[in-house]
């Protein structure tokens, strides 16, 4: 079965957080390799999570059953975003039988989106 989810952020909901709270977040939601590839640049952030949200819903679960770093959104050598789940994520991935990833992501000067599908 073919599933997909999408999700779109405003990039300026990232920006505007309060630094002490932002820095709490980002600790929350991002692995630290995460962090490593997006550094501050909040459109890569924004982007990622975006990424997260849309993998959640393929696999029907949302945030909650699912934590924000059992979802890793890498990338490969050219750039290209990969999807690594960890933990009750990749148990849902079994469960429901995906093997293959495809996910894009982009971003503007004001919105970062992903798109994700999965068989």
């Amino acid at each position: 079965m073919l599933r997909n989810g999408v999700d779109i952020i405003e990039i300026e909901r990232l920006e505007k957080i309060r630094p002490g709270i932002r820095a709490r977040f980002i600790n929350r939601v991002y692995t630290e390799t995460e962090k490593e590839i997006c550094g501050n640049n909040y459109a890569c952030l924004a982007g990622r999570f975006a990424a997260k949200e849309a993998v959640s819903k393929v696999l029907g679960t949302g945030i909650g059953e699912i934590r924000w770093k059992d979802i890793e959104i890498l990338r490969v050598e050219e750039g290209q975003p990969i999807i690594k789940l960890h933990a009750n994520a990749k148990l849902k991935e079994i469960e429901l039988g995906i093997h293959h990833w495809a996910i894009s992501i982009s971003h503007g000067r004001t919105l970062a989106i992903a798109f994700v599908i999965a068989q």
